[in-house]
């Protein structure tokens, strides 16, 4: 097999979408920035029970492990950067208040997560810890809407959902672990069939709201009308729809359609209220994922109330138009005082300058310069570049 030959899914990125990329990230860390979030920057590499948490099944499947050469204990490369930034918030940083944290890095998963998915994500988001009311929701959900907005990404879809519903039929059913599982699987793939089978044995009413579930997707308002019918009428289930139809609303303006999906589960194990995620028509899956997940700091010694989102840039700048790069100024190579003086008052206004090194004329398209510094009346000029 040749040597220049990448691993499946994992693929190089090129000039011109490499510096798209970098200017989207830019972009969104100053708008994280100017909201006041505070950018941290962990490790690709830590112990393997700092990142395997909560729901470390599934993380433990889709992690790289090694041995630590020095230690002899396992080590994974992140495949998620929320945890990470959990232990900052519990363990580092220890603040009392509200801490608002942002990050940019890559993941790295052993299986690609969705259609024509990258295994090397370049994973950005921004999390807020110390806040558990609705307020830091919205905030985070509106925010995670104004980045996309401000990168260009338009017509996007969000649905919303909420985890303690189905949490508080397990809990009012006292329904086991083992079944809890397999209920949550099939809710997953609204296998109703099979979720049919598996509520048979619980209460009429709970085993009619769990398979009330799958159909309780769609528009907003209708949903949550019918969801007030046919769910039990438990408090927390009360609460949760009061929360979905208050976001619902607030976020309007900043979606071009805005749905409810309550089977949605995603990040069952550890989000504990309000998950939601961004759809877009480029995309087979959602662009952008988020939640609260007030439980998840525990595991560091220190539970705090969290709630925030992360989105891929790679996949991101698969449904923007190709921006080409600015092009530059081409000088020729000498060491002539007056010329070097003119590229670097160039270069500090802000221009590109490429020295051609070779001086062929036949190579120079492959420069990217659409102007060139010539002499003209004893003065270093810049002219229109002749190919």
């Amino acid at each position: 097999m040749p040597n220049w030959l990448l691993p499946e899914y994992i693929q190089d990125m090129l000039p011109d979408e490499a510096w798209q990329i970098d200017g989207m990230r830019s972009r969104i860390i100053e708008l994280l920035r100017l909201s006041g979030y505070q950018l941290v920057a962990p490790p690709m590499l830590e112990y393997a029970e700092s990142l395997l948490i909560n729901d470390g099944q599934d993380r433990d499947v889709r992690s790289f492990k090694l041995v630590d050469q020095l230690s002899g204990r396992t080590m994974a490369l992140r495949a998620d950067i929320t945890p990470q930034v959990a232990r900052i918030d519990a363990h580092l940083l220890n603040c009392q208040g509200v801490t608002r944290l942002c990050y940019a890095g890559s993941v790295l998963h052993t299986q690609p997560s969705g259609l024509m998915r990258t295994r090397e994500p370049l994973q950005i988001g921004a999390e807020l810890y110390g806040h558990s009311g609705l307020e830091s929701d919205l905030e985070v959900q509106r925010l995670m809407l104004q980045v996309l907005a401000e990168i260009g990404v338009e017509g996007v879809h969000l649905d919303l959902g909420h985890v303690a519903i189905f949490r508080a039929l397990v809990k009012h059913a006292a329904i086991e672990q083992e079944l809890e599982a397999a209920l949550f699987a099939a809710l997953q793939l609204k296998d109703v069939p099979e979720l049919r089978g598996l509520a048979s044995v619980l209460p009429a009413e709970i085993q009619a709201a769990i398979l009330a579930l799958p159909q309780l997707y769609g528009e907003a308002k209708e949903v949550l009308q019918r969801a007030r019918k046919i769910l039990p009428d438990y408090a927390e289930v009360r609460a949760a729809l009061k929360e979905l139809e208050q976001a619902a609303a607030h976020l309007q303006p900043f979606a071009q359609s805005i749905g409810i999906d309550l089977a949605e589960l995603r990040g069952y194990h550890y989000h504990s209220g309000i998950v939601f995620a961004a759809y877009h028509s480029g995309s087979h899956d959602a662009i952008a994922l988020g939640g609260r997940y007030d439980d998840l700091g525990k595991s560091f010694g220190r539970a705090r109330p969290a709630t925030g989102f992360s989105m891929d840039l790679r996949q991101l700048f698969g449904l923007l138009p190709p921006v080409a790069q600015a092009k530059g100024i081409l000088a020729p190579h000498s060491d002539d005082t007056a010329l070097q003086e003119s590229i670097a008052l160039l270069r500090s206004q802000g221009h590109c300058v490429v020295v051609d090194l070779l001086g062929n004329v036949a190579l120079r398209g492959e420069l990217n310069c659409d102007r060139e510094l010539i002499m003209r009346n004893a003065t270093w000029v810049v002219a229109e570049l002749k190919i």
